[in-house]
């Protein structure tokens, strides 16, 4: 069993009588309908469709945590608690409450699992995410987590990407993160008119770098943008959005 701990992602948690309606109409899934044992990636996006934050939704006892870049968490939770308004919803940034662990070469719980205070959540074959308030050993790499999310082709937006692509350019629909049947949401119209209309010109691939490049993600590569980038043998492996 490989175990790291994962400092790249920030945390909110969504309660209150109205959270679940609230993100319904913020996304680009169906909430109302999510299962209590199970997680789906999700995204949020401007009036333009341009991807704001890539989410992990996690149903809690309380409500829901959402699994965000470190680095948009504050100003994410800052501008999205603006739609509030009077529903009964708490939206509140809990990165330095929660520790976040990715766990492979183990056996991954069949569905999302809640133990008291943490919760295992399945993120594919023989590997799973761990969100708890301990503290749990933890020696490999983080960065050999990010190389396993890379070959799954799950892209995170983070602050180099921001407002950079519609879902369906990092794959979204292909990861089941867009619902086309569910109602309105921030850039719906424009999100369902690339996808009918054929009107992306750009998609997410994987792509390898030689040693000695050095990439981050929104930088410039072959032509298109990097989304994300974990070193690999003799270089680095990276999801990009290039021109189709």
């Amino acid at each position: 069993m490989q175990r790291a701990r994962l400092t790249r992602y920030g945390l909110l948690s969504v309660s209150g009588a109205e959270a679940r309606a609230f993100l319904h109409a913020q996304l680009t899934v169906d909430i109302e309908n999510l299962a209590p044992g199970r997680a789906v990636l999700a995204g949020w996006c401007s009036a333009k469709g341009r991807l704001l934050a890539s989410f992990l939704v996690v149903p809690s006892p309380d409500g829901f945590l959402l699994q965000v870049a470190r680095d948009l968490a504050a100003p994410v939770a800052k501008r999205l608690s603006m739609f509030i308004l009077r529903s009964k919803v708490k939206l509140v940034d809990e990165s330095e409450a929660w520790n976040q662990y990715g766990t492979w070469d183990a056996d991954a719980p069949a569905a999302l699992t809640w133990r008291g205070n943490a919760v295992d959540v399945p993120a594919g074959q023989r590997r799973f995410l761990t969100i708890t308030k301990e503290t749990l050993q933890a020696a490999a790499s983080e960065a050999e987590w990010t190389l396993q999310e890379i070959r799954a082709g799950r892209p995170l937006i983070s602050a180099a990407t921001q407002d950079l692509f519609v879902p369906q350019m990092v794959n979204f629909e292909a990861l089941g993160a867009v619902d086309f049947r569910k109602g309105c949401y921030p850039g719906q119209e424009i999100v369902a008119r690339a996808q009918y209309r054929g009107q992306v010109k750009r998609r997410m691939v994987h792509a390898t770098a030689p040693a000695g490049v050095a990439l981050a993600p929104g930088q410039d590569f072959n032509g298109g943008t990097v989304v994300d980038v974990a070193p690999a043998a003799n270089g680095s492996e990276l999801l990009a959005v290039m021109p189709v």
